[in-house]
């Protein structure tokens, strides 16, 4: 063999690469079956390698460089926080207002029954404890229906004592509970059912919103199922236990304030109705006119503390070059941001296929320090997108003839597996001339990164490749008698190889493979000088029947719906995502020409948000139609049913002023949120409306109920009210990871809460003794 061919150990051509902190790597990835847990996974891996370690050669080390548990740790923690702090503030509230330490303690152990039977319902559905799942837990709307009954009972044991004027014995204590559970039982129960309710439409939503919040829903309504059953039961039999002491009915300072605040209000409100009315239909429509200019997204970026960068360079770029000019960037790095702690990457196509992109394409995966540790902007750290702005900067600077998309690790596989591209928004041009959609592609680069919020503006693989270009002679082929299989055949052998036997040593297989040598390949005179043999046992060179040259081809052309397509990537930071695409779209369509037959799409997170809104178009009728049903067997009445229903948009007014307050843009979780708000509202309103006509069935009229209801179950409102959003505002106004999701919920619900108390204290009395009486009196 050494007589006519050069025998060596060779390698596989390589296809990709790896680096960590500017040195060329070996990487390795754990890949997770689908529906296990990710953090148990990661720490089962973890463990496997500091069990390999000690076994490995010596100098051979093994590093972890990306661990999702620590990300997943973080966020629980967000969740326990939020959680803790929740209940806390609950706790305090009903200390400080229900003006009996032992009836708020009574209340507060349905916190963590509720949540232990909410746990309990988790494992058996194998729902997992995550950010959204726990995270939209409030202890404040659990324990409502409590609230209610346990005020209640204060109330009637209090009143019965004051009417004997001695201490209730066991047994007329008993009666007494009884009786005042009785009263509250029957809007209790519908009111909490009405807002588990409204999350039965939630397991409805599909794709991803529905893997996101199906578990969220499921998981509170084993809490409210739990709570319910807590508040029918275990509350009254505590009470008639513990409440054995002499009971005043006095209101806590807080009450009183509010009662005094509240008087003239509502004696205002009964005198000048047509005011109130004008005053609350008027702030509707000013809500209604504010949504329409929130922006959208489709669910709240989470701040995973970390980069993950696409890097593009050009397509004729080879590995090698590519692997220099990777580490040269990871080095500009490590040295000139002192924020980061390690990096590493990803070049082109791994040995295992799993994430195929081309040599001239790597993922960068940056991470940081604690926060503690990074540069001070006007006495705060340095913001990641200010980070990411001057990485880009200094890159482009040290680094020219290489582009830059800026994302995280999680979220820019989470992009690609639902559009196939690595970034926020990608605008898509479909024709049949690639020439073409390249022209085309490049004019709309030119317009989108000129649009606000557009931080980063790329085009995805896009480009020419340098290609040895075979062309057959068919007259010399025909004149020869030569077939073109033999022509293939002779370049498949030369340039790629043909596998020609196996070498066997020990455990290991080594593949014998016949090709010419590297620097023979690119040696144009030799490949026409490859022979070539005829049918009839004659034999000719490549160069007498075919053409050899190089050219510039298109490296490699997307297809999608069966049609040639481009696309532009584009990474926002600053700017929610509709906003941005509504001024794309009128920019593209004044200013970018399409001929007939091309067309434009956009993709990525809008198209995303456009189908949860589809989705969620079905969602939220079902779901307020649930409520108007249960509203109605519960009142039996047509005329009550439509007017405690009023607190759902009176609700949703305070929500979306909120979102605007914060300027938050409209996202899915939002949506769910104004879902929650909706039950959460017609409880209220359903607990106050059924009061009054428990008054008139004791005798009073209209006028008489409506004054004495209102204050006497002002208390009751504010606890549920305020209980409910307190519940949520550590959520709120969370910073920890995580937080980003649960914001919007949380800041919907409070803002809901918030103009709903108020209008529900104001407008609905004005309304019931209006629809109740010809001429509604002002009160004593």
């Amino acid at each position: 063999m050494r007589d006519v061919a050069t025998v060596a150990v060779g390698s596989a051509v390589r296809a990709g690469s790896a680096t960590h902190n500017g040195h060329e790597s070996v990487l390795g990835a754990a890949l997770m079956l689908a529906g296990e847990n990710s953090r148990l996974v990661a720490r089962a891996v973890a463990a496997k390698l500091a069990e390999i370690q000690p076994k490995l050669p010596a100098g051979v080390i093994l590093t972890p460089v990306y661990d999702r548990t620590l990300l997943v740790d973080d966020v629980i923690w967000t969740v326990e926080k939020s959680l803790f702090e929740g209940a806390i503030l609950v706790v305090v509230l009903l200390l400080m207002l229900l003006g009996n330490w032992r009836a708020a303690l009574i209340v507060s152990l349905a916190i963590p029954l509720s949540l232990l039977f909410a746990i309990t319902g988790m494992v058996q559905s194998q729902v997992s404890g995550n950010l959204l799942s726990l995270g939209a837990i409030d202890f404040g709307l659990i324990v409502d229906g409590a609230v209610v009954m346990v005020e209640n009972i204060i109330r009637h044991l209090a009143e019965k004592q004051h009417a004997l004027g001695r201490r209730l014995d066991p047994r007329e204590r008993a009666q007494e509970v009884l009786l005042a559970a009785r009263e509250v039982v029957n809007p209790m129960f519908f009111g909490v059912l009405i807002i588990t309710a409204v999350y039965v439409p939630i397991l409805a939503l599909t794709g991803i919103e529905g893997k996101m919040f199906r578990p969220m829903a499921i998981t509170v309504i084993f809490a409210l199922v739990g709570a319910l059953v807590l508040a029918l039961t275990l509350m009254p039999a505590l009470c008639s236990w513990f409440l054995g002491g002499r009971i005043e009915e006095k209101d806590a300072w807080l009450v009183r304030a509010a009662k005094a605040a509240y008087t003239p209000i509502l004696r205002f409100a009964l005198r000048f109705r047509w005011l109130v009315v004008t005053g609350a239909l008027a702030l509707f429509a000013l809500a209604a006119w504010t949504y329409q200019r929130l922006g959208a997204e489709f669910v709240p970026q989470l701040d995973e503390g970390s980069f993950a960068t696409h890097m593009i360079r050009t397509t004729s770029i080879g590995l090698d070059a590519s692997i220099e000019m990777q580490e040269r960037s990871e080095k500009v790095l490590l040295q000139k941001f002192p924020e980061v702690s390690h990096t590493f990457s990803r070049i082109g196509t791994a040995e295992v296929a799993t994430d195929p992109m081309g040599v001239n394409v790597s993922d960068t995966y940056i991470f940081f320090k604690p926060t503690a540790q990074w540069r001070q902007v006007d006495g705060r750290p340095i913001a990641k997108d200010q980070l990411a702005n001057l990485m880009s900067a200094e890159l482009s600077l040290q680094i020219p003839g290489q582009a830059y998309l800026f994302s995280q690790p999680i979220e820019m596989r989470f992009n690609e597996i639902l559009e196939g591209t690595r970034a926020d928004v990608a605008v898509k041009i479909f024709g049949d001339d690639f020439a073409e959609i390249e022209r085309l592609a490049t004019e709309a680069r030119e317009i989108l990164e000129k649009i606000p919020g557009a931080a980063d503006v790329e085009f995805d693989a896009l480009g020419k490749a340098p290609m040895l270009e075979i062309i057959p002679d068919r007259a010399a082929l025909v004149r020869h008698n030569l077939q073109a299989a033999e022509i293939n055949r002779t370049v498949a052998l030369a340039l790629a190889g043909e596998e020609t036997g196996r070498l066997v040593e020990g455990n290991r297989r080594f593949d014998l493979v016949v090709r010419l040598a590297e620097a023979q390949r690119v040696d144009l005179e030799l490949l026409k000088r490859l022979p070539l043999r005829t049918s009839d046992g004659g034999t000719l060179t490549l160069g007498q029947v075919a053409t050899l040259r190089f050219t510039e081809q298109v490296a490699s052309i997307a297809r999608e719906y069966g049609q040639r397509r481009a696309a532009i990537l584009i990474n926002l930071r600053g700017r929610d995502v509709a906003s941005f695409v509504t001024e794309a779209q009128q920019r593209l369509a004044t200013e970018l020409k399409l001929p007939p037959g091309y067309t434009l799409e956009f993709g990525g997170q809008f198209k995303n948000l456009i189908e949860a809104k589809a989705r969620l178009a079905y969602v939220v009728p079902a779901a307020l139609t649930a409520i108007v049903i249960l509203i109605y067997f519960t009142l039996r009445s047509v005329r009550q049913t439509a007017l405690v229903f009023l607190a759902v948009p009176l609700a949703m007014t305070g929500g979306v002023f909120a979102l605007w307050v914060r300027d938050l843009p409209f996202s899915i979780s939002a949506g769910v949120g104004f879902i929650a708000l909706s039950g959460i509202a017609v409880l209220n309103g359903l607990m106050i409306v059924t009061f009054f006509n428990q008054l008139r069935e004791r005798g009073d009229d209209v006028a008489t109920a409506v004054w004495n209801g209102s204050l006497l179950r002002l208390r009751p409102k504010l606890m549920t009210a305020l209980v409910a959003s307190l519940g949520f505002i550590p959520m709120a106004f969370s910073t920890g990871a995580g937080a980003e999701v649960q914001r919007p919920l949380a800041t919907v619900v409070i803002g809901g809460i918030i103009t709903s108390t108020f209008l529900t204290l104001v407008l609905l009395p004005t309304l019931y003794a209006w629809l109740e009486t010809k001429k509604p009196s002002a009160g004593p």
